[in-house]
This record gives structure tokens, C-alpha cells and sequence, in this order.
């Protein structure tokens, strides 16, 4: 009985011991299994929140580089109907211009109307730079009715094919018609200014027709 009390009493702590040392080893392991699961769960979100960063980035460069593209595209394509505008507007312009030609060389008798028009003023230039009104009011004559200025005028109309052209023969006229009083009024400044006017809009108008060198004396 002795015997069995010692062994009781001498195992009793033993057992405490190892089940308490059992119960210690076994807590510290689910602590340990705990954090290593929180480690893990942590690691696991820090790539995934990298990855969508990742997948953010390259979403932002391919959007940007998508918008680019799309904006070199547009230019492009606003570039080429520019280009394509500009080279019609040159072939328009050929075109007017061959054509312009074409009737230039045909009008053999209004660019002889000019040349004698060119051939007048001259002599009523001289005139007046002569103070010599007298000889420049016998080239004009008593108005517009001066034969050499109605063919001028018939030429004038079938030469002319532009707004700015016809403005240029308005102003001629009028020019024209403010010497032909000033020179019979006698009045030689006047008369210059006149002049002067009226030639201006003449080598105008021949520069918009293009016939500015193709007359002798201009």
C-alpha cells in the first residue's frame, strides 16, 4: 500500500508535468500555425495589391498610348485632306490660268485696242508733263466718246473675268473722265493727279489680267 501511495505520489507530478509541458508545446504550435497563417494571408494580399498595381499601370500606359496612336491618326488623316485640297486648288489654278492664256492669245484685236490706249496716254503724259494742256486736250478729245476709249472699253469687257478686274476699269473711267475735264479746264494740277490715276489703274488691271509686259510701253 506504502509502495502504491510512492509511486502515485512520485508519477503524479511527472504526468502533471509532461501534460502540462504536452498542453504548453501544443498552444505554442497553434500560436505559431496562427501567425504563420497571418504571415501568409499578409504575404498573399501584398502581391496581389502589386499585381493590380501591375495590371493598373499597364492599363494606364496602354490607354495612353491607345489615345496617342489615335490623335497621330486623326492628324494624319486631317493632314492628307489638306494635302489633297491644296493640290486641287493648284490644278484650279493651272486650270484658270491655261485658260486665261488661251484667250489672251486669241485676242489679237482687243490687245490691239490696249496697245493704242497705251500709245494715247503716253502722248497725253508727255503733254501734261510739258504743261502743254492744249496738245493733251486734242488727244482726249471732248469725252469718253474718244473712239481710242471705246475700243479700250471693248477690250476692257472681254478681258476682264474677276471683281478686282473690273473695279481697276471703274477706276480707269472715272480717272479718265476727271482729266478730260481738268484739261479742259485748264487746270494743270489737277490734270496730273488725273493722270496719274488713271494709269495706275490701268497697269493694275493689266498685272490682274496678266497681259502687264506682253503691252509696248507699260
Amino acid at each position: 500500500m506504502a509502495k502504491s501511495l510512492l509511486c502515485s505520489s512520485t508519477l503524479n507530478p511527472f504526468f502533471s508535468s509532461t501534460i502540462s509541458s504536452s498542453t504548453s508545446s501544443k498552444k505554442n504550435q497553434i500560436a505559431y500555425s496562427g501567425n504563420s497563417k497571418n504571415q501568409t494571408s499578409s504575404l498573399l494580399c501584398n502581391r496581389r495589391d502589386l499585381s493590380l498595381g501591375f495590371m493598373s499601370s499597364f492599363l494606364a500606359i496602354g490607354l495612353v498610348g491607345n489615345d496617342r496612336r489615335s490623335r497621330d491618326a486623326n492628324a494624319a488623316i486631317l493632314e492628307a485632306d489638306d494635302d489633297e485640297e491644296l493640290m486641287e486648288k493648284v490644278k484650279q489654278d493651272r486650270k484658270k490660268r491655261i485658260e486665261r492664256q488661251a484667250v489672251l492669245n486669241s485676242a489679237v484685236k482687243e490687245k490691239g485696242y490696249l496697245q493704242d490706249l497705251v500709245y494715247n496716254l503716253s502722248k497725253v503724259g508727255q503733254a501734261i508733263e510739258n504743261n502743254d494742256l492744249p496738245a493733251a486736250g486734242l488727244v482726249l478729245g471732248k469725252g469718253v466718246d474718244t473712239e481710242w476709249v471705246k475700243t479700250a472699253n471693248l477690250a476692257f469687257t472681254k478681258l476682264s473675268t474677276s471683281p478686282e478686274e473690273n473695279t481697276e476699269v471703274e477706276t480707269f473711267n472715272s480717272s479718265l473722265a476727271s482729266l478730260i475735264t481738268s484739261v479742259n479746264k485748264n487746270d494743270i494740277e489737277s490734270s496730273k493727279l488725273a493722270f496719274v490715276s488713271s494709269a495706275g489703274a490701268f497697269e493694275k488691271w493689266t498685272a490682274l489680267t496678266g497681259l502687264l509686259g506682253q503691252l509696248k510701253g507699260i
